[in-house]
């Protein structure tokens, strides 16, 4: 074996331990208690993560199915795409706006770990790649185990919309479904990196029974102490006190989302990784 040769594979072998302890990123006094890295190609393990189905939420436009949702080449690729076809729970009479449409413009998944996966306190990350362009609504978020919303807690690890990253803590006011919140809106223009929107990016969420810290590439975006987060419905229940679940979801429009009528299709949510650690 030659000198050189002996260098080549020395080289090699450091460049794929750097790979790997990237890959498996560590943090001190902390402890991986699950993760999915979407290294199996196909649908999302069922192990994991359960779909949301339909119009669900804030007059968004999409329709909610699995099929949008597959895991390849070890991302998982959440997909909207601009489709019609008819509502099937359509109700011309009905009050609801999940019935009175008459058509489906839009499909895209939501998925969740509810009802599989919960946890009290920890550092949840991602890794991920998101779609910044007009009407796009990609999210990646928790809720408590118990309780209505917003009594039951909502931590919004990552929220895009209308140029605009979102780190947002909401938990219940003296209202029924009305939220407390403590929000941020940052510009992705206030970014150096022209080309931000183009490339992964990692958000974290650092959570204990103190505080909240909501980051992205390591910087702090939101950060709320759990002693300003107790329901102001008298019932002294501070939901960031209770295990959550994880939601990951592309939506269009909607409330918030802005306009996709100018947009092409499909756009891809693009995730690498999900890990929690505990201490």
């Amino acid at each position: 074996m030659t000198r050189q040769f002996r260098s080549l594979l020395c080289l090699l072998f450091i460049v794929s331990v750097s790979v790997q302890a990237q890959k498996k990123r560590e943090y001190f006094g902390w402890g991986l208690v699950w993760a999915d890295e979407f290294n199996v190609d196909g649908a999302p393990d069922k192990n994991n993560w359960t779909f949301e189905k339909g119009f669900v939420r804030n007059h968004e436009l999409q329709w909610y199915q699995p099929e949008n949702a597959y895991c390849k080449k070890g991302k998982l690729i959440i997909e909207a795409r601009r489709e019609n076809r008819p509502n099937p729970n359509y109700d011309p009479n009905s009050q609801d706006w999940k019935k009175n449409r008459k058509e489906i413009e839009y499909t895209a998944s939501s998925l969740k770990t509810q009802g599989l996966h919960s946890w009290k306190y920890g550092r949840i990350e991602m890794r991920a790649r998101i779609d910044t362009r007009a009407g796009l609504w990609p999210a990646f978020w928790t809720l408590g185990v118990e309780g209505e919303w917003p009594r039951n807690g909502e931590i919004d690890i990552m929220e895009f919309y209308r140029g605009m990253l979102l780190a947002n803590i909401a938990w219940g006011s003296e209202t029924r479904f009305k939220g407390v919140w403590q929000d941020l809106k940052k510009p992705i223009e206030t970014f150096e990196d022209r080309r931000w929107g183009k490339k992964f990016h990692v958000w974290r969420m650092d959570w204990d029974e103190k505080a909240i810290r909501l980051y992205v590439d390591n910087e702090l975006l939101n950060f709320v102490e759990l002693s300003q987060t107790v329901n102001r419905d008298g019932s002294g229940k501070n939901p960031f006190m209770q295990p959550h679940y994880l939601l990951l979801n592309l939506a269009v429009g909607g409330d918030n989302g802005g306009d996709p009528s100018g947009t092409k299709f499909p756009s891809k949510y693009e995730i690498d990784y999900v890990r929690v650690y505990q201490r």
